[in-house]
């Protein structure tokens, strides 16, 4: 039903900015240093790694990691408790799971105690969000 009153007219002319505006908005950038992160993830090449197109080793290759079904990467042997892991890899997921990796997927291969402090997780993280692209 369409309306010419002045409350629906004010009403399209104040919201319909905003609506348009949060469509165009850019994905919000992880927080963190990148950089940092870089430099936090050599202790991880141990067992993964991390470049486009790269082996899986003791662990699965991380690159394009960010917004993957946690225990879906093909060709990877993965714990039945990843594979049942029920979340995709967002930043958040990232953190809590490399806080303490097997409080967060109980029973998972990762033989990993995790990354105590916050400020280099949130690091790592930046870092693995930048895994992607073509």
């Amino acid at each position: 039903m369409k309306s010419n009153s002045p409350i629906a007219l004010m009403t399209a002319l104040v919201c319909t900015p905003w609506i348009v505006m949060a469509a165009q908005a850019p994905a919000q950038p992880v927080p963190g240093n990148a950089a940092a992160g870089a430099r936090q993830y050599l202790q991880c090449r141990a067992c993964h790694t991390a470049a486009q197109g790269g082996a899986h080793t003791v662990g699965p290759n991380l690159w394009g990691i960010m917004g993957a079904k946690a225990g879906t990467k093909p060709g990877f042997a993965y714990s039945p408790a990843m594979k049942g892991a029920a979340f995709a890899w967002s930043p958040d997921a990232m953190d809590a799971f490399l806080a303490k990796p097997n409080a967060r997927v109980p029973g998972n291969k990762m033989a990993f105690a995790g990354v105590a402090n916050p400020v280099a997780r949130r690091d790592l993280v930046a870092y693995l969000a930048t895994l992607q692209g073509k």
